[in-house]
């Protein structure tokens, strides 16, 4: 009984001795798993800067005017002086049709004109007369009224041969077709030899100084436009070159589909570098410069709807809610929740938490 009684108090202690050696190792383990960890971030500080708001969008460049040349008259065109492409100024002669049919209308014109200016001539003088022998009662009254009726009717005949004539000298200077506005040929489609009809469309003509830039702006930022706002622009043929224009108008209601409002600027070509059609990358200016916090975009982070940054204090991340601007590049408007100069994390803060220790491996 002894013998069982001091195996039992044997194996007790050695149970006892073991499990302290356990927990002891437990504990060991748990130090150092609870050790604080670093996390190593990069940070950028918040920047205040004096910036203009803009809006960006995309855009094309249109002629200022696009005009479809026809002809006035029927004929068969004796020449056509431009091709597409060529340059040509206002009144430039585009094409002659052959006039040898109206010349000769103008001459029976003229021809008519005389013979009527004649024989009025003559129904003066003949009414002169009468009307002196009317007074002394030598004609009778229905004989004074035939030459006074017929003098009018000389009169009348005089005027219409002088509006035949015009009208015969107006046919005849519309056989030579003229540009209306100065720019270049855009398209030719007749050539010498063809007939034409009076209507028949012969050249289109485009003026490109200055330029429509024609864009649309989203629904969102239609309260922001007026007339007059500056906007500038880059084309791909000139990519480090940047162009300059004026808002002219803005459209009076917004497209349906695609809920977007269009707008149109003008813009100066006077060097002819621009060319209609051009694919062109917009800022539209919406007011005047002002001071605001800027940091990187990539510094943000979204959680819902909330948004924040980290910043890092006596290196330690303290997380921050915000409220966003406007984005310019790479950069975007603070425009609550941060000061200037504040360290803001732009790498590394997708693995932080509120209160973590970090440790800066570089800044930007």
């Amino acid at each position: 009984m002894r013998k069982h009684i001091s195996l039992i108090a044997i194996c007790f202690l050695l149970f006892t001795f073991y499990s302290l050696l356990f927990f002891t190792g437990c504990k060991k383990k748990e130090t150092k798993t609870v050790k604080e960890k670093t996390i190593n971030v990069q940070v950028r500080s918040a920047e205040k800067k004096s910036v203009r708001p803009f809006i960006e969008t995309v855009g094309t460049l249109n002629p200022y005017e696009e005009v479809i040349v026809s002809t006035e008259v029927d004929g068969i065109l004796k020449e056509v002086n431009v091709d597409e492409g060529s340059a040509v100024s206002k009144d430039t002669i585009l094409a002659v049709v052959n006039d040898t049919d109206y010349a000769l209308e103008v001459q029976r014109a003229e021809s008519a004109l005389k013979q009527a200016e004649a024989t009025l001539a003559n129904t003066r003088l003949e009414y002169q007369r009468k009307e002196n022998i009317y007074k002394e009662q030598l004609i009778t009254q229905q004989q004074f009224d035939d030459v006074t009726t017929r003098l009018s009717l000389s009169e009348a005949d005089v005027e219409k041969a002088k509006a035949s004539l015009a009208l015969a000298q107006q046919r005849l200077s519309k056989t030579k077709i003229y540009s209306s506005l100065p720019g270049f040929v855009k398209e030719r489609r007749v050539s010498s030899g063809d007939y034409v009809r009076n209507g028949s469309g012969l050249f289109v003509i485009i003026q490109n100084n200055p330029l429509k830039l024609n864009f649309n702006v989203s629904e969102k930022n239609a309260g922001k436009l007026t007339k007059g706002q500056d906007v500038v622009f880059r084309v791909d043929a000139y990519h480090n070159k940047e162009f300059a224009g004026q808002v002219n108008i803005v459209y009076p209601s917004l497209e349906e589909k695609t809920r977007t409002l269009q707008v149109e600027a003008i813009v100066k070509n006077s060097s002819g570098m621009l060319k209609p059609g051009l694919f062109a990358h917009v800022k539209l200016y919406t007011g005047a410069e002002k001071d605001t916090i800027l940091v990187p975009v990539v510094s943000i982070l979204y959680e819902r709807e909330i948004t924040k940054v980290f910043t890092v204090e006596q290196d330690i991340a303290k997380e921050k809610v915000i409220t966003t601007g406007q984005k310019y590049g790479e950069m975007i408007e603070i425009i609550d929740g941060l000061k200037e100069n504040e360290q803001v994390v732009v790498a590394g803060q997708q693995n932080l938490l509120n209160g973590v220790k970090v440790n800066r491996v570089g800044s930007q």
